[in-house]
């Protein structure tokens, strides 16, 4: 069997700080130096694997994906933020709730919500100030947030709500990132003295608001007895295989993962589009044709006819997908290849370095959304995971496609794009946040 090269602790430590603002350098230098798998001890006690191999990362999401559960970083750490929905759970609890859910998901489903998308994303674009150097970041933060909320659930004189709901997970997020990063000052952030919004007990509150802002809203869509036709009506009816329906708490648990999940990634990928089509207006041009040759009112229909539209969102997930890593334990001793995987040991699999080994792209640092025009991108299906893989792939990638179709749509046709900066900026959080996304817009109208 083949022996992994571990990265000493004292090169792990004496990055830290670089570590905690951006691991990705930090990954890129140890691939590059011990070929796509390594691993390190952070601290005593603790060995991460890394990897970005094709095969381990197939053997593990796919082909027996059954032997490996998601970490306690995400389980306990993310979920005493989130609760236990389907971003957190493992096992029979996820495999439940998944079943329960994934109906909602479904293309026809959606079909009934893409009206109110269009709406929401109308309204928000409509703030945009042409002529002057916009943070897109913050537009596409509102925007998909409020897209999510009102797929979720339909409120009269929602922004309040929305607005501290946004607030809330985005401080909950910053917080996280020091519990992942920095697990030696944990001592510190938990101590029963320490106090103000630096605290682990201060977020915990904001997380504890968050729920009872949810809790109001379940409690009013009972009351009312009024079906509004969106997501938070399809999970109050449905039902687990024995008739029961989903407790309060396992509810608000899975709405606060869509809305993590739902807004942020988005947002993201929006934000990275946006800028790399500012910053090549011959791509930003093709669009702009297809969007004009559209042939029907119905947006369902124009989804079909935005195929280049779809390539340019494929191919800006490829260089900065929203998940850029995921990780996973193995249950019981495993074997892919000639690599042991064994009972306990914890795999991270990067997806921002897989999508751009140059054994595996042509030019992988280029935007080229030709690469996934309709006789290519099969070619890519082992390679390429922009919603991760397996039973676990993301339950609302149809979701957020259509969602970001029809921004990339709305927005191209009304605006030109003027770049800013010459390179994108990146701040690696739970998801690979856009930083420094400045964009000027030129109305066409």
């Amino acid at each position: 069997m083949r022996t992994i090269h571990k990265v000493s602790a004292f090169n792990f430590l004496s990055r830290s700080r670089a570590i905690y603002k951006n691991p990705l350098p930090f990954h890129r230098d140890n691939f590059q130096k011990y070929g796509n798998t390594f691993k390190i001890s952070p601290k005593p006690g603790l060995t991460i694997h890394f990897t970005c191999d094709t095969d381990i990362t197939q053997h593990i999401l796919q082909k027996n994906q059954r032997n490996y559960h998601k970490s306690s970083l995400q389980t306990d750490d993310l979920g005493k933020y989130i609760g236990h929905g389907l971003l957190t759970a493992n096992g029979e609890e996820w495999r439940k709730n998944r079943k329960l859910i994934q109906p909602a998901f479904y293309k026809k489903q959606l079909a009934t919500l893409v009206d109110s998308m269009e709406e929401v994303i109308q309204k928000e674009l409509s703030r945009i100030q042409p002529d002057v150097e916009t943070d897109i970041h913050a537009i596409f933060s509102d925007l998909a947030f409020k897209v999510v909320a009102r797929s979720l659930f339909y409120l009269e004189d929602m922004d309040e709500k929305i607005a501290r709901l946004q607030f809330i997970t985005e401080q909950a997020q910053k917080m996280l990132i020091k519990e992942l990063r920095l697990p030696f000052l944990m001592w510190y952030y938990d101590r029963r003295w320490m106090s103000g919004d630096s605290s682990i007990a201060y977020h915990l509150e904001l997380i504890d608001e968050a729920r009872a802002i949810l809790q109001d809203i379940i409690d009013q869509r009972r009351k009312e007895k009024k079906e509004y036709g969106d997501l938070l009506d399809m999970l109050l009816q449905s039902t687990y295989e024995d008739g029961t329906h989903m407790s309060d708490r396992q509810l608000i648990d899975e709405i606060l993962v869509l809305f993590i999940a739902g807004h942020e990634t988005t947002s993201n990928v929006l934000t990275f589009a946006t800028q790399l089509l500012a910053q090549h207006p011959e791509k930003a041009d093709l669009v702009q044709k297809e969007i004009a040759d559209l042939s029907s009112p119905d947006l369902m229909e124009q989804l079909k006819e935005l195929e280049y539209t779809k390539q340019v969102l494929d191919e800006t997930m490829r260089l900065y997908p929203p998940a850029y890593v995921t990780d996973r334990v193995a249950v019981e001793d495993d074997v892919c290849g000639d690599i042991e995987l064994k009972k306990d040991s914890i795999w991270l699999i990067s997806f921002y370095e897989m999508h751009r080994r140059k054994d595996l792209w042509n030019q992988p640092d280029e935007f080229l959304p030709e690469r996934f025009d309709a006789d290519k991108r099969k070619s890519y299906s082992d390679h390429y995971f922009p919603f991760g893989a397996g039973p676990r792939m993301c339950i609302g990638n149809n979701f957020a496609v259509f969602e970001m179709a029809l921004v990339l749509k709305n927005m191209l046709r009304d605006y030109d794009l003027k770049a800013v900066n010459d390179s994108i900026e990146y701040h690696p959080l739970i998801t690979l946040r856009p930083k420094n996304a400045l964009v000027t817009f030129r109305s066409r109208k």
